[in-house]
């Protein structure tokens, strides 16, 4: 497989140097596509021993589904992925198993999702003009037409996420004993991953939330604090994050319907 780096020393001295793929002359000119795939939950809500990006969805650990929906998306071209320390090497014989050649880095995830993040941010240089995309481990239905969608987009706007409107009605309750106010379904979205962002700006703002010790839920409310907002870009409700048994037993259903449909 192309060259994988490892975070962990044992992974260096078995003698598997890291080298970055070629470029080809039209990759120089144009922006560079990195996906960074935080994969380092403990999964407490799933319960069990295995964590939950491990857990077999169909016989293939979810993580793996998900990866190979950015492996099979020609506007990918690097993929990094964080995860425990005592996980690293399982993930790095799935990358092998798998044959994931656009899998360049696998490291040591942080306690928090922005900590992954950026343990990732800092093991690379990019262009400013390069683009990265944030991606659930644990969301393995994102079709690669969407995640194409999302980077085109962002070229054009510095920021863009993948997000679905709510089909529910959405009430507020402070206290949590009464509803006090009916929101506006219309203005309200389920934000998704992919996020996409100019890796400038995503610099930018992660240095700006170190300064001030500030923590997000995710990378689009830290580019918000820097003055920038996310072009919406639909995303489809298959788009689930597996995080509960009942996500898990969607998401077999979703994969049956996939196969049936020749998604997959």
């Amino acid at each position: 497989m192309k060259g994988l780096l490892s975070a962990g020393a044992d992974f260096r001295r078995a003698g598997r140097p890291w080298i970055r793929h070629r470029l080809s002359p039209m990759s120089r000119i144009r922006p560079k596509v990195f996906v960074i795939v935080p994969a380092a939950g403990s999964g407490e809500r799933l319960g069990g021993q295995v964590k939950k990006q491990f857990l077999l969805l169909r016989e293939k650990p979810i993580i793996v589904h998900t990866l190979q929906r950015f492996e099979h998306c020609s506007d990918v071209d690097e993929i990094a992925i964080a995860v425990p320390e005592q996980s690293i090497a399982e993930m790095e014989s799935l990358v092998s198993h798998y044959r994931l050649h656009k899998v360049s880095l696998v490291t040591v995830g942080g306690v928090h999702r922005q900590d992954s993040v950026a343990n990732v941010l800092r093991k690379f240089v990019f262009r400013p003009s390069d683009i990265v995309l944030v991606h659930d481990g644990v969301r393995p239905f994102v079709e690669p037409k969407r995640i194409s969608q999302v980077i085109r987009a962002c070229k054009e706007h510095d920021a863009a996420v993948l997000g679905v409107q709510p089909k529910d009605t959405i009430r507020r309750s402070r206290g949590g004993e009464f509803f006090e106010e009916t929101l506006d379904r219309n203005a309200l979205w389920q934000v998704q991953t992919p996020q996409a962002f100019k890796a400038s700006l995503l610099v930018k703002a992660f240095k700006n939330a170190k300064r001030h010790r500030m923590y997000a839920t995710d990378e689009a409310a830290l580019v918000e604090r820097v003055g920038v907002n996310a072009k919406i870009v639909e995303g489809s409700y298959d788009n689930i994050k597996i995080t509960t048994q009942e996500d898990l037993e969607l998401g077999r259903l979703i994969l049956e319907r996939w196969r049936t449909k020749g998604l997959l």
